[in-house]
């Protein structure tokens, strides 16, 4: 790409031709506030809080959609600039509930931020808006549209991202709303629960729907409490408390988890070595036998959604395999509760989650009765900061026996590409019959979102693919409906990066944010002496007990899933 000179702000600097100029001040060190602007996104110049001069226009640009041209001369901070923020947040504003003091992303709303950065202490415009009810239909995501300033980026998720549609721009003018189509309410859409609207949006208008107090009564009701944590919390809760990113914090998050007064803490990891366990001899025994390939993962359970309402014909290309939540769900009111001589009934099992999508994955029907309540990453927080724990100066503590032991495979479960990795591990091995040594398989790793990998397990060339994203999704799963797919072997996670970038988890999620969390994950599987899941001493003993063979008729039973036809378009029904 030919390189132009521009001048900003005073100073000579190098572009690319036709590159837009808030990326240019951003890459020279000057931050141009923004509401609707995302990297990830298409511009659009909805908010107008972005705007710049430059020479020989006399109106203002919005610079995340306004090129650069060779010789161009741009100010980010004159007087008109400032005083025109200004005013069109306070247009915002008008339109923003205020009548409350507070609202859920107190502290994390960047309308806020910008509102006080400028001074607004009064909104001159009064706001015509009527107020509208809030929506609480769904199970994970809450939908106030009293709270949306129209910036456009969960309907970019929604539609351009993840290719779900369940919201959109509704009405016109003035009566312009962010909502389902045709007066649906969440839950009627075709909303997946990724929460990847909740990450998007910069005020309270979607918010995760909480399960804080309901934990509560729980910690107070005197019943036998159980915490389990997925693989990707250890990498993210810090960063709730100041941490940076990429800091670990297992043996504090197992600490404060029993200062809360939960009698046990299993690892999530755990039950993700079983998944692989299972998975990987399910994989072996589909591709021996030519049957139903591409298998594709199923530890997402919004992606699970996602391929029931507009794949269910190719349903049988998943897994059966139950996500590790689910599984370690199942094992707690079964395996533990007999070993204990607990009646399942008097156990109450929360589940320390990335994802939204966990809250709705446990009301369907195949887990009723097992895990009773899903908090995420930033709800964990809230709970902890709410009962005054110094979680940063907590010592550091370990997992509960006999679920708390995990190999390193499990740990990269919450990064895109994990999954499959370990899948990898342990199929080489067992393919073949013999321990190949082999533990790094570096060509599913990164950041990009569809990636392929062609791999030796055993003699046997087995094809890759490995996505993040829904709408990566939906042209993988084209392929397979179309009868064209080359691959054996396919990993698909809903949310960009992978759990570590969950609907659940802390913001912000640039992908330089969640690199760093990738990276304590690998930093904890390069770190255990164990590496695969089929090697976990702890799981053996499990199969050995209790479950009988890998992929046996028990196992199956409790480990292993059927799925629904939720089909909402004609194709799949």
């Amino acid at each position: 790409m030919a390189k132009v000179s521009v001048n900003l702000n005073g100073e000579s600097v190098e572009a690319d031709d036709g590159e837009m100029i808030i990326d240019v001040a951003r890459r020279n060190g000057i931050d141009v506030p923004h509401l609707c602007w995302n990297v990830r996104f298409e511009r659009i110049g909805a908010c107008r809080i972005c705007v710049v001069e430059v020479e020989g226009n006399p109106k203002l640009v919005a610079s995340c959609s306004t090129p650069v041209k060779a010789g161009m001369v741009i100010k980010t901070h004159t007087p008109r600039i400032l005083e025109a923020r200004r005013t069109n947040l306070e247009l915002l504003l008008a339109n923003h509930d205020l009548s409350c003091t507070t609202c859920a992303k107190n502290l994390k709303c960047r309308l806020q931020e910008y509102a006080h950065d400028f001074m607004i202490q009064e909104v001159p415009f009064s706001g015509k808006r009527k107020r509208e009810e809030v929506d609480y239909s769904s199970p994970s995501i809450v939908r106030d549209n009293n709270k949306c300033i129209l910036c456009e980026q969960c309907v970019q998720v929604c539609n351009k991202i993840q290719t779900v549609y369940a919201i959109g721009l509704q009405n016109r003018g003035f009566k312009t709303r962010v909502a389902p189509p045709m007066r649906m309410d969440m839950n009627e859409s075709a909303c997946i629960n990724c929460g990847q609207c909740v990450v998007a949006c910069p005020t309270g208008a979607l918010t995760e729907k909480s399960s804080i107090k309901e934990v509560i009564d729980a910690l107070n009701s005197g019943k036998y409490l159980i915490a389990q944590t997925a693989p990707s919390i250890r990498a993210t809760l810090g960063e709730c408390f100041g941490l940076p990113p990429g800091v670990p914090v297992t043996g504090q998050m197992v600490s404060a988890l029993r200062d809360l007064g939960f009698q046990k803490v299993f690892d999530t990891n755990f039950a993700a070595d079983i998944t692989i366990i299972e998975e990987g001899t399910e994989f072996i025994k589909r591709f021996k036998e030519n049957r139903s390939l591409p298998m594709i993962t199923t530890c997402c359970p919004a992606w699970i959604k996602f391929a029931e309402q507009f794949y269910y014909q190719e349903l049988h290309h998943m897994s059966s395999c139950r996500s590790p939540q689910a599984i370690l769900a199942s094992l707690v009111k079964t395996y533990y509760a007999e070993k204990m001589g607990k009646d399942p009934k008097d156990i109450v099992l929360i589940d320390i989650m990335p994802c939204t999508a966990k809250k709705f994955e446990i009301l369907r029907p195949e887990y009723k009765g097992e895990a009773d309540y899903v908090l995420t990453t930033v709800e964990l927080a809230k709970l902890i900061k709410q009962y005054s724990i110094d979680f940063l100066n907590l010592p550091e503590s370990s997992f509960d026996s006999p679920m708390g032991e995990s190999t390193g495979a499990a740990d990269i479960f919450g990064q895109t590409g994990g999954v499959m990795e370990a899948a990898l591990r342990s199929v080489a091995d067992l393919m073949s019959g013999q321990d190949l040594q082999r533990v790094d398989y570096v060509n599913v790793r990164g950041m990009e979102t569809m990636k392929e990998a062609e791999v030796d397990l055993g003699g046997n060339k087995i094809k890759t693919c490995i996505v993040h994203t829904l709408g990566e999704a939906r042209k993988l799963m084209d392929q397979i409906r179309a009868g064209t797919s080359p691959y054996h072997f396919i990993e698909i996670m809903a949310c960009y990066g992978g759990c570590v970038g969950g609907g659940g988890q802390p913001g912000p999620h640039r992908k330089e944010i969640l690199e760093k969390r990738a990276g304590a994950l690998r930093k904890e599987d390069s770190d255990k002496k164990i590496r695969k899941s089929h090697q976990n001493p702890d799981a053996l003993r499990l199969y050995k007990e209790y479950l009988g063979e890998f992929g046996g008729e028990k196992a199956h039973k409790l480990l292993h899933t059927t799925y629904t036809n939720r089909c909402i378009i004609k194709k799949c029904k």
